[in-house]
């Protein structure tokens, strides 16, 4: 039976990614995977359409080339810190005369969920069920077929700016490419990186990208907080490039090879010699005065993380710790970091290798490396909504909904 084929297309402000994929019985496909250089992007919001529209346009210009149809069916992260996260709740009365609940009164309350007050310019991305509640009782995951009069929802719902979504929708169609799904990055990266086990006893995943970081709350097999913050590695460089008085490739090049997350983890004498990185460099630094660069704004990375874990009142208390994805985690050293800020666990995360099947050796890449979390995840997240499926069974429920969202 013919499937069709998907586009993850992760479109960051360092780099754009995207893995061409088809579901194969139990497991994802991947066919082919690209990344270049992003730009016109900022903060993940669209700054030049121009120039982000180039960008995105070689990207799906090489998919074209390579399996034509993938571009009709893309899934695309929304990642920017205009994104946000509330929780709204939904009542309605269960409408079956023998009090039994079905499935449409939990489309109905979970409609309700979503009337919510929020400006005209944002749209929401996705409306995610924390716990139902029965005439009281509450904690249910799935009240289906069961007996009650009054049916509630509590419900995490994601909402974004408008102008930045259909900014970065017209760089997309600009290339020619479709829109099928929309997913905010957070979720993706935790779906490919994430196993029950973590998300039922208590995890947050960090994914540091180059403009932004975002993470993402689980406890009891649930979603109960997201966020995006407007720092990531790339600050880091621009960090090292103002504090060595430096070009910013050449502050790129020290970060990757010399770089350390805690600056105590380096000998006070090493230092880094600029004309191994560019012979017209003059000048010999401390590496542990990077060291301290690259620590200083991290702590500040995680401290906004820690802010939002203790409003939730998880600072220090998540059993299954963090999980670190995104460029920025390849830094050394940034685990131990994570454990003195966060006061638990760390750890880097891989994408889930048995999710996967490899059909050129070229991609283990991708699932061997924290770099490509979100990209493998916006392909998960789109089998999980029906986005790779058979023909023959038509379009997926996401692809109707934007379809009346997104004019």
């Amino acid at each position: 039976m013919a499937h069709n084929t998907v586009l993850g297309l992760d479109v960051g402000s360092g780099s754009i990614k995207a893995v061409v994929a088809e579901s194969q019985k139990d497991k994802i496909r991947l066919i082919h995977g690209i990344t270049k250089p992003s730009s016109g992007i900022r903060r993940g919001v669209v700054v030049s359409i121009d120039d982000a529209a180039r960008a995105i346009g070689e990207v799906l210009g090489e998919v074209k080339s390579f399996y034509r149809p993938a571009i009709k069916n893309i899934y695309l992260n929304i990642g920017g810190p205009h994104a946000k996260a509330q929780v709204s709740k939904g009542i309605v009365a269960v409408a079956r005369a023998n009090s039994e609940i079905g499935n449409d009164d939990i489309e109905r309350v979970t409609k309700a969920s979503e009337a919510i007050n929020i400006p005209q310019n944002r749209m929401i991305l996705h409306t995610i069920t924390k716990e139902f509640t029965v005439d009281g009782i509450s904690d249910i995951k799935d009240p289906l077929g069961m007996v009650g009069s009054r049916l509630e929802v509590a419900s995490l719902i994601i909402d974004a700016f408008v102008p930045s979504v259909k900014n970065l929708r017209k760089c997309v169609e600009i290339g020619g490419g479709s829109i099928s799904g929309l997913i905010f990055n957070p979720l993706a990266s935790a779906r490919a990186v994430l196993n029950k086990n973590q998300k039922e006893l208590g995890v947050v995943v960090i994914d540091i990208g180059f403009g932004t970081t975002g993470m993402a709350v689980y406890e009891e097999d649930k979603l109960i907080h997201s966020n995006v913050y407007p720092v990531g590695a790339g600050h880091i460089t621009n960090d090292i490039a103002v504090a060595l008085k430096i070009p910013v490739n050449m502050a790129e090049k020290i970060k990757i090879a010399y770089g350390y997350a805690i600056s105590k983890g380096v000998p006070s004498r090493d230092t880094i010699d600029l004309r191994k990185l560019d012979v017209n460099a003059t000048g010999a630094p401390s590496r542990r005065f990077v060291a301290e660069v690259i620590e200083s704004r991290l702590q500040e990375i995680f401290e906004f993380v820690n802010n939002d874990l203790r409003i939730l009142g998880l600072s220090g208390k998540l059993p299954a710790g963090a999980v670190i994805v995104g460029g920025g985690s390849k830094l050394p050293g940034i685990v131990d970091l994570a454990k003195d800020e966060l006061k638990v666990t760390a750890m880097i995360g891989m994408p889930t290798a048995s999710d996967f099947e490899v059909q050129d050796q070229s991609l283990l890449e991708y699932v061997e490396s924290p770099d490509y979390a979100t990209v493998l995840g916006l392909v998960l997240y789109s089998s999980d909504q029906g986005g790779i499926r058979s023909k023959s069974r038509g379009k997926s429920k996401l692809t109707q909904i934007l379809k009346n969202i997104l004019p």
